[in-house]
């Protein structure tokens, strides 16, 4: 989410699924306590796509997308609801006061293992053996999980990452912070080539010249190095400028310029990442870890409004960026704004090494309309480990939950959803799906303001994934699976 905000329709029922037919995406606005949808066949019948709106809080979905439980927000960690992270038996739940540890070891019953009172939005979060990173971009009074707001005005405020020990899951210990210009919005965490450190790819954004830590122009990122045995020693080891001649200047009011970067995917043992920089979209060589260099850039001047993150599929011969159009507080997914913007885009990766170059292939964008009341756009994805094909889930905060096949990069296809109702039918409240992951062999979902949501995908074209299965999974940090 943009950390500003910006400006703020859909009607549909569902009937049945064909198997080999299309399904269509929409907005979620999440329940306030657990709920399910009645699984039905996915081998059989249609959908019926003529857009009627779901009442508040209402489930639908396509019959092989279902909720097999929620767990709603509980106080103190009442705020926002953000990114997620996956290790072994654990799913870690950023929050805007902190972060949640879930033992999902039973998905349908979700447990409580730690809660973790740290303010400082977006807590932007990632795992690695026995540590966790927190993303922290707002000016806080200093480091501490103590701290109060402060204007980025002030010199003495205090942005960036912290680290936390988490070997013992049911009490997380918070051993470092490194602070980082312009803060922390994501991280994107990046092994070192002798699994002896990892690398934080820091992005952050909108420097002006009244904040001492945040100065224009700021066409870099800060690499932090991260020493697994002495973590303590964590610190900024490089901040590369990616944008040597200046980035997309924008267009006030419809299109951000580029003055840093949203969001990296970087695919480690491709040596290849991918930059959702605002204005731009960057293809980047990281084999040196420490100097990554952009070989490529791509622009898109008519649809794209702000260039939000990206997925590599399998293979690295693709790359899909977002666009948050509306910093995802706005009513995006209406026959107004249309279908190709606030949508992904997806590229082609041709050549080889430095002659590696983006080619435009598609949009897509869920094809419900949303109410106005409802905040909806593309949003956080993740590959699903498909084998011979690319298939995503990607959440679409009030739109939904929607699952969609790009093996056929000119023609995307949606395959399932899964969303609620708008909050309210009175006035927008924001909400809905940050992030919408899959991980050994279920989706999992941090709902803004309805919490924890766990469903199931059941569908021909994607069984071969219950066949993967991950150790770690942080979805920026984008792994290699087996293929065909």
């Amino acid at each position: 989410m943009i950390r500003f905000p910006s400006p703020r329709t859909r009607r549909f029922r569902v009937v049945s699924l064909a198997a080999a037919g299309l399904l269509l995406a929409s907005v979620v606005t999440a329940p306030p306590s657990s709920a399910s949808v009645a699984p039905q066949p996915a081998s059989a019948g249609t959908v019926d796509t003529t857009n009627t709106i779901p009442g508040v809080d209402e489930i639908v979905s396509s019959p092989n997308l279902r909720l097999i439980t929620n767990l709603p927000k509980q106080a103190p960690l009442d705020a926002t609801n953000s990114d997620l992270a996956f290790q072994g038996r654990y799913a870690f739940a950023g929050n805007y006061n902190g972060f949640v540890v879930w033992d999902i070891s039973r998905p349908s019953a979700p447990t409580v293992v730690a809660s973790v009172f740290c303010p400082g939005s977006q807590n932007d979060i990632s795992v690695h053996d026995d540590l966790l990173f927190l993303s922290t971009d707002s000016p806080r009074s200093d480091d501490s999980c103590n701290s109060t707001g402060l204007p980025a005005t002030e010199k003495e405020s205090w942005e960036g990452i912290k680290i936390f020990d988490i070997r013992d899951k049911a009490n997380p210990r918070y051993i470092k912070s490194v602070e980082t210009a312009c803060g922390s919005h994501t991280h994107t965490l990046v092994p070192a080539k002798d699994n002896r450190s990892v690398y934080l790819y820091v992005s952050s954004y909108s420097p002006r010249a009244e904040f001492p830590d945040c100065q224009p122009p700021h066409d870099s990122i800060s690499i932090v190095k991260v020493p697994l045995k002495k973590p303590t020693e964590a610190a900024v080891v490089a901040t590369p400028n990616l944008f040597p001649d200046g980035g997309y200047e924008g267009v006030p009011g419809e299109k951000s310029a580029t003055t840093g970067c949203h969001d990296i995917t970087a695919y480690p043992q491709k040596d290849l990442a991918a930059g959702a920089c605002m204005g731009d979209g960057i293809l980047m060589d990281i084999r040196n870890r420490e100097a990554p260099r952009v070989i490529n850039r791509v622009r898109d001047t008519t649809n794209f409004a702000f260039w939000h993150s990206a997925t590599f599929n399998n293979a690295g011969t693709k790359v899909v960026f977002t666009d948050e159009l509306g910093g995802g507080g706005a009513a995006t997914c209406n026959e107004t704004v249309g279908p190709n913007r606030g949508a992904d885009a997806i590229y082609d990766i041709t050549g080889r090494g430095d002659n590696r170059t983006m080619v435009f292939r598609s949009y897509f964008k869920i094809p419900r309309t949303n109410a106005d009341t409802e905040n909806c756009v593309a949003h956080n994805g993740s590959l699903i480990p498909v084998l011979g094909r690319d298939i995503m889930v990607q959440a679409w905060y009030q739109g939904g939950v929607s699952v969609w096949d790009f093996t056929d990069s000119a023609n995307p296809k949606e395959i399932a959803f899964w969303e609620r109702g708008p909050i309210s039918t009175e006035a927008p409240v924001g909400g809905g799906s940050w992030s919408a992951y899959y991980y050994n062999g279920y989706i999992y979902s941090n709902d803004i303001a309805k919490g924890f949501d766990v469903l199931k995908l059941t569908d021909w074209r994607t069984w071969t994934a219950e066949l993967v299965r991950y150790r770690e999974l942080n979805v920026q940090t984008q792994p290699r699976y087996l293929g065909w």
